[in-house]
């Protein structure tokens, strides 16, 4: 009985072995750089290494931008306030202006209406037009 399981026990190690060299030859194939998945697997690490330096640059040049903008609106809502101040003391101005009296204003004198003659064209030189 001792004989039968040694010999069993040997026939499985033979198998187990021959199914790890299967194994070993499928992972090499597959880790070829040049051909199989091991080359596709190679290029894809790079393409997804360039978008995360991409998208890292976009977001850099995002929050620079969005600086810039937050600057400008703000220099721009400081010149609103002073336009509004500007307008406000012009009304005022013009308000404090209007009460004196009216400037006599002489009048104007009479035109001299202008009368336009209009020359007569030699009939030959109209059909050459």
């Amino acid at each position: 009985m001792q004989l039968i399981a040694d010999i069993l026990m040997g026939l499985g190690a033979f198998g187990a072995s021959i199914y790890c060299m299967v194994l070993a030859r499928r992972l090499k194939r597959f880790n070829q750089l040049e051909s199989g998945m091991g080359g596709a697997i190679a290029v894809l690490s790079a393409q997804v290494d360039d978008m995360t330096k991409a998208l890292n640059r976009a977001q850099a040049t995002a929050s620079a931008s969005a600086e810039q903008l937050r600057s400008l609106t703000e220099r721009a809502e400081q010149g609103a306030q002073r336009l509004e101040l500007i307008l406000a003391a012009m009304q005022e101005a013009q308000g404090r202006a209007s009460e004196p009296a009216p400037i006599h204003e002489p009048e104007p004198e009479p035109q001299r209406h202008r009368v336009l003659r209009r020359r007569v064209r030699p009939a030959s030189l109209e059909a050459a037009e």
